[in-house]
């Protein structure tokens, strides 16, 4: 995955959370939980684009 596709997935999934922040009207704990679940999944997705997230399933506990 290129860094082009990373940089403009960051930026689509930043604007449309603004958008839903902004224009949605919603109560202040339910937009706390909405921007860290998104933040989580962006994490987690980036942690797998970079190969990161793989090795980590090879652990045992």
């Amino acid at each position: 995955m290129s860094l082009t596709t990373v940089l403009i997935t960051l930026i689509i999934a930043g604007v449309l959370l603004w958008l839903v922040n902004t224009y949605i009207p919603m109560d202040g704990k339910i937009k706390r939980i909405l921007n860290v679940v998104v933040v989580i999944v962006l994490v987690l997705w980036l942690l797998r684009a970079f190969g990161l997230l793989d090795s980590l399933q090879n652990v045992r506990i």
